[in-house]
């Protein structure tokens, strides 16, 4: 078994325990009356290449990322330096994230924020709206076609915009197919965890034109983000290199700085 599918797995019954005692009536009431979130493609369409920083504890390929770690200050730190929009991580169990450092991030910050989670269930994606989230994470990886087309139609009634994740060619065809108009590529194989940009720069060749198209994992340099760049990239997703500064603030301005 995968790390990709024991996450999966436990994700599925965690859910399960969830809607038990928040029914998805109830979660849908919540995201309903919720304030309309704030544009998250049209801030990333907003500057040349954008950075969506990400607020993340641990991860299961390389363990405590940041020891000192207060997700209010990690968010105003990145909205300070200049990013145009905020990742944070639900899952707890496996990355040290969840609901309560969604609301420290969302109470600190005004950016645009992605639930990057493991939706498994609908539920997530009602919850993510009434949390205050502008986009979802969809992992291709995770879902069949049938559940894309029933995720991207639950997003749309939710308010809230699906970014659809990508490892590989037949996952980008896939992507290509359903219509998605923001595709992320994932540089890190979810199954082996090995990870390069080359993984962006070849599926780049199969995305539709119209997509707004982010790296994900492995960019640690300006030289990085320059590159991605200058290829037609739209934005990149950056957690471990920036969380791992003293300087948050310094680390995004520095990464993001324009030739």
């Amino acid at each position: 078994m995968s790390i990709l599918d024991e996450i999966l797995a436990h994700k599925r019954v965690e859910i399960a325990q969830r809607k038990a005692v928040v029914p998805v009536e109830k979660i849908r009431a919540q995201a309903v009356a919720a304030p309309v979130p704030v544009g998250f493609n049209a801030a990333l369409r907003a500057v040349p290449i954008a950075l969506i920083a990400e607020v993340k504890r641990r991860s299961p390929s390389v363990g405590i990322i940041r020891e000192t770690f207060d997700p209010a200050a990690i968010a105003r730190a990145y909205e300070q330096g200049g990013a145009q929009a905020i990742s944070s991580l639900m899952d707890a169990k496996y990355f040290g994230g969840g609901e309560e450092q969604f609301h420290a991030v969302r109470a600190a910050v005004k950016l645009p924020l992605l639930y990057k989670e493991f939706v498994v269930d609908e539920w997530q994606i009602w919850h993510a709206r009434a949390l205050g989230t502008s986009a979802v994470l969809l992992i291709a990886a995770a879902l069949n076609d049938a559940d894309l087309t029933r995720f991207f139609s639950v997003c749309h009634a939710a308010g809230v915009e699906p970014l659809l994740e990508v490892h590989d060619a037949e996952e980008m065809r896939r992507a290509a197919a359903s219509g998605a108009q923001l595709i992320g590529v994932n540089n890190r194989d979810l199954r082996t965890f090995k990870t390069t940009l080359e993984t962006t720069f070849r599926l780049q060749q199969l995305a539709p034109a119209n997509c707004t198209l982010i790296s994900e994992s492995g960019i640690h340099t300006v030289a990085d983000v320059r590159r991605l760049r200058a290829s037609g990239i739209h934005a990149v997703l950056v957690g471990e290199s920036l969380l791992r500064q003293p300087d948050l603030e310094g680390a995004v301005r520095h990464l993001i700085a324009t030739p």
